[in-house]
């Protein structure tokens, strides 16, 4: 009876040790978050089709926009007041607040990965990367030949070739003097040229 009553003792000590573990001993854990638990990630978007898309420049002139007429896809908004002027690259997706992501571009023999951040402006949050005009990321814009945009979740944008971003990249580098010089040199050259039949 006793052999009986301290075997049995000795195999309850062993499974209660097994179970409970040693205290000292740190555990595999599993961190996850919160966040991710309550709100399922959303499906990536299709890349929009920009097969009827063009660029378009806004009414005051520091912005242009390509995409369908009041539906822009992707912008450059250039801010003149800054010292140095500052050029962002827009792109017309929503997001959320405290988002980040890398927004790579690539054409004209160049790629350029752009660190966006999701910003709100007039009720629409979308991704921007803000930077100085002459930072060399922006020579991607600095061609004639077609670009591709891709944003993680956003699809890959894809933009027929045209001189118009080129132009005004340039035209903000120049801090917004370049168009006013051309036109001084055209006038001054028409001077010079006699009229026909001279």
């Amino acid at each position: 009876m006793v052999r009986f009553q301290t075997a049995s003792i000795l195999a309850l000590c062993v499974i209660l040790s097994a179970c409970g573990g040693d205290a000292d001993t740190p555990e595999a854990a599993q961190r996850i978050s919160l966040d991710t638990v309550r709100q399922p990630p959303s499906e990536p978007l299709p890349s929009p089709d920009s097969k009827d898309a063009g660029w378009t420049v806004s009414d005051n002139g520091q912005a242009i926009s390509f995409g369908r007429t009041g539906e822009p896809m992707l912008s450059l908004v250039c801010n003149l007041k800054a010292t140095p002027a500052r050029l962002t690259v827009i792109r017309h997706v929503g997001t959320r607040p405290g988002q980040k992501a890398l927004f790579p571009v690539i054409g004209n023999g160049t790629i350029s990965r752009f660190k966006a951040d999701a910003a709100l402006h007039e009720g629409e949050w979308r991704w921007e990367a803000a930077l100085e005009a002459r930072d060399p990321l922006l020579d991607v814009f600095t061609g004639t030949h077609e670009l591709e945009a891709t944003l993680p979740g956003g699809g890959t944008l894809k933009m027929g070739g045209s001189r118009v971003p080129s132009e005004f990249v340039n035209w903000c580098r120049a801090g917004g003097r370049l168009q006013q010089v051309q036109a001084v040199e055209k006038a001054a050259d028409a001077l010079k040229t006699p009229p026909a039949g001279r």
